[in-house]
């Protein structure tokens, strides 16, 4: 309060009081703060005073005027910088010659209240000449301010009926920019369009997905808010808690420490006045709660008044957006000598403000305010409110018809919508180097800078430069971080991290948890032949055609080709049975032929026994075939192979039982049948079924051969190598004809088996077929049934299964005679009393 009473005293104001011939304002009246007559007047609004106290509304009395308090450093050194702005101009010949600039600049005390009665004193002024008695007609032409959004659209929405311009310095609203509600209102500040937007962009580029977010519930914070939460939702970043509260409301600034403190995220978004700052400041210092890494909008990011050891402790390491600092020519000579000089007249030696003589003791209270001028050099808001200044100064320029060394037209009459009009169209080039123009809405481009908190190894406080963001820019250009140069919360060099879940890393899926918002998720491993190849994939992506899943599920590969291979247990199992049933059939062989003039190898014509024999090792040989990766060489020879061997080993057994059956029918009086099926017949007989087999296997091949097919139906996560028979017909008439040939032989054979004889061959026919027929119908539901290579390991067991059959059951007895009982081996035993002769 010393402050605001020392600037009253040593500042001159012009004041005229009432008396007769002069009209005045109901109540007392509100005088403005800082005044100067001139040619063209300038209003102004300034909380210089941040507090009120409210006075008692019991409506018992007449109310009295509010009580202001706390002396608001940054808005007074705006109506310095305001102040000095006019006097610059006034000096210029050239812009505004011959014209003089006066202002009218009144305290709101950032109070609604307030802000509203002196809206109405400026429009109207407190006093007026007997000649124009409350005629209406507004004494200025312009009015700077207000500091708060809310303040300003009461007084854009009090001004507009009548046209009077309002240039604000401060108030980025966005709601500002709507040109019907607001015609007349300009601003040499951005809308917080932009950097709602841009605190989004500045999360997001952090990878932080979980914030927190406190506003000021005033237009001014509800409304960027509104914008960053939209945006946020659109760049997938959640919002834990969103809370807010007024300065005149310390419960529920009470409730939002508590939400902060018990909250999880580690970010907090706060776009909040400079007094509501303060107050949060506070008590977050006596509640102690850090760890936090604030993000903060321009309205307090870069005031010095908050940035202590105490609040430092708390925000050390705050971002935020801040306006451009810009050094105004002559400012700081003006504040410093102009003021100091003059109105500390104690000081001892001119320039050092640094040393005060013995005779400053009556000023002792005032030099605790000595240092109100240190951060001149941060001159963010204070140059919108020097632009301000010089955009009503062009436009009257303009309307004034001014020519330089040639002066104004005085005489004119100036309207305020023509000076709204003339103020759309300015466009000039400050000494500094900045382009002041308005956009459509009446604002400004949107140029911030990227500051941080930090603390200097002196121990002195900073806002480093870390960053840009320019909305004049191209999108791609207009954001830039030095995320190097940023020390982050509690010192830290290392960002910290702010998530509800951590990261679901390649591999896995993001899955929401019921009732929590989308940041807050699991991480589901992907399914069997999907994958995921980046961090967080909302989806699995299936893997297509010959492509399957790795044990990571972050790539597709090739899927593992399957086949029955001769590396395989079961391919070698297989390998060796097969090459065990070659050697054993050979070494048959060898002993039929060491003892081809025995009567047991000759008996049942020994022609057709090696004959067999050689059939038999084809059809363990075959076995081969099926082994190995499938070509369409291979296939083609396997199937045809097998049924080409297995119909010649049939007919060789056919023959066989019906030599059986002749030779009985030979030994009966009178019987000649032997000549009708001797030795040749018995070789055409076993070609010419073969032949139908070999027929059958050309027709296969030509309609529609075996060919080699990757099946994936049987197994997803591999591709099973095989033949594809290519036509069922062929292969089911192949099979059908070894079939049918073997239920031949098998009749044949049981009607034999109880034919005389010591020797009976009909009965060993009639079991081996019995064995092959079994192993064959197993063979077919076993066949449908196996998938893979099981299927061609099935094929294969049944080839050897019913070749071992054949080789058991009508070689081994007679090798047992010839090996172990060759007594037996005489054609004394072997003709008995019912011996047939069946050798030529």
């Amino acid at each position: 309060m010393l402050l605001f009473l020392y600037i009253f005293l040593h500042f001159t104001l012009i004041r005229t009081k009432a008396g007769n011939g002069l009209c005045q304002m109901m109540g007392d009246p509100k005088y403005p703060l800082f005044s100067k007559d001139g040619d063209i007047t300038i209003g102004a609004l300034f909380a210089i005073l941040s507090k009120e106290t409210l006075p008692s509304f019991q409506f018992t009395q007449k109310p009295q005027l509010l009580s202001c308090s706390s002396v608001n450093l940054r808005d007074f050194r705006m109506t310095q910088i305001m102040i000095f702005a006019i006097e610059e101009i006034n000096r210029s010949k050239s812009l505004l010659p011959n014209v003089s600039i006066g202002y009218r600049i009144y305290d709101t005390c950032g109070s609604r209240m307030s802000a509203m009665s002196a809206t109405m004193a400026l429009m109207n002024g407190p006093e007026f000449t007997a000649d124009k008695i409350c005629n209406g007609e507004s004494p200025i032409h312009a009015i700077i301010g207000e500091t708060e959004s809310s303040a300003t659209i009461i007084l854009s929405k009090t001004t507009g009926p009548f046209k009077i311009p309002v240039i604000s310095h401060s108030a980025s609203c966005e709601c500002l920019s709507n040109r019907k509600i607001y015609p007349s209102f300009f601003r040499t500040i951005a809308s917080d369009y932009h950097q709602g937007r841009a605190l989004a962009f500045i999360v997001k580029h952090f990878g932080w997905s979980w914030v927190g977010t406190v506003n000021s519930d005033n237009d001014y914070g509800n409304n960027v808010m509104a914008i960053f939460l939209n945006t946020a939702q659109k760049e997938g970043i959640c919002v834990e808690y969103s809370v807010k509260f007024y300065r005149t409301e310390p419960e529920k600034l009470k409730k939002v420490v508590e939400t902060i403190k018990k909250s999880t995220a580690k970010v907090i978004v706060a776009f909040v006045s400079l007094v509501e700052m303060g107050l949060l400041i506070d008590q977050l210092s006596i509640q102690n709660i850090t760890g936090f890494q604030v993000i903060g909008g321009e309205g307090w990011i870069t005031t010095k008044s908050l940035i202590n050891s105490k609040s430092f402790h708390v925000l050390g390491g705050s971002l935020g957006f801040a306006f451009r600092k810009i050094i105004i020519e002559g400012f700081a000579d003006y504040v410093i000598k102009t003021f100091w000089e003059r109105d500390f007249p104690c000081l001892t030696n001119e320039g050092n403000y640094s040393q005060y003589a013995l005779t400053c003791s009556s000023y002792q209270d005032l030099f605790t305010l000595k240092h109100y001028n240190e951060d001149i050099p941060e001159q963010r808001y204070a140059s919108n409110v020097y632009k301000a200044v010089y955009a009503v100064a062009h436009s009257l320029h303009n309307l004034l018809k001014c020519k330089e060394n040639e002066g104004c037209e005085k005489s004119l009459t100036m309207q305020p919508q023509q000076v709204v009009e003339a103020l759309k169209n300015v466009n000039f080039t400050l000494k500094f180097g900045d382009r002041v123009w308005f956009d459509s809405t009446g604002g400004a481009v949107a140029h911030y800078e990227v500051v941080n908190w930090q603390q200097d190894s002196d121990g002195s406080f900073q806002f480093k430069k870390v960053g840009y963001f320019d909305a004049s820019l191209p999108p791609d250009q207009s954001f830039m971080l030095n995320t190097k140069n940023i020390i982050w919360s509690g010192g830290q060099l290392e960002r910290p991290r702010s998530v509800c879940s951590e990261s679901c890393p390649p591999g896995t899926r993001k899955a929401s948890q019921k009732g929590r918002p989308v940041c807050c998720y699991d991480c589901i491993p992907c399914a069997e032949g999907e994958i995921s190849n980046e961090t967080d994939s909302v989806n699995c992506k299936q893997c297509q055609g010959e492509y399957w899943s790795n044990v990571e599920k972050n790539k597709c590969v090739l899927k593992a080709v399957e086949f029955l291979s001769f590396t395989d247990f079961m391919g070698i199992v297989l390998v060796f049975f097969s090459l065990f049933g070659v050697g054993l059939t050979v070494l048959v062989a060898i002993l039929f032929y060491s003892k081809k003039d025995t009567p047991i190898v000759k008996a049942n014509n020994s022609e057709l026994s090696f004959l067999l024999l050689l059939s038999l090792t084809l059809c363990f040989l075959c076995s081969l075939t099926f082994i190995g990766r499938p070509t369409e060489w291979s296939c083609m020879l396997r199937h045809t192979a097998f049924g080409i061997t297995f119909v010649l080993c049939i007919s060789c057994v056919l023959g066989k039982t019906i030599v059986v059956l002749m030779a009985f029918k030979a030994t009966l009086p009178g019987s000649n049948v032997m000549k009708w099926f001797g030795p040749v017949q018995q070789r055409l007989s076993v070609l010419a079924f073969t032949l139908i087999q070999v027929l059958i296997c050309v027709l296969w091949l030509t309609m529609s051969s075996p060919f080699p097919y990757k099946n994936m139906k049987y197994y997803k996560e591999k591709i099973i190598l095989e033949c594809s028979l290519g036509s069922v017909i062929g292969f089911w008439a192949v099979l059908g004809y070894i079939g049918l040939l073997a239920a031949l032989c098998f009749i044949l054979a049981f009607l034999a088996r109880t034919l005389p004889d010591n020797f009976n061959e009909a009965k060993f026919i009639t079991f081996s077929m019995l064995i092959f027929c079994a192993v064959w119908v197993t063979f077919i539901p076993a066949y449908v049934s196996s998938p893979g290579k099981y299927t061609v390991a099935v094929e294969i067991f049944a080839i050897l299964a019913s070749t071992f059959g054949l080789l058991f059951c009508i070689f081994v007895p007679k090798c047992h005679i010839i090996i172990f009982k060759p007594e037996q081996n005489t054609k004394q035993h072997m003709m008995g009393k019912n011996y047939i002769h069946t050798e030529k």
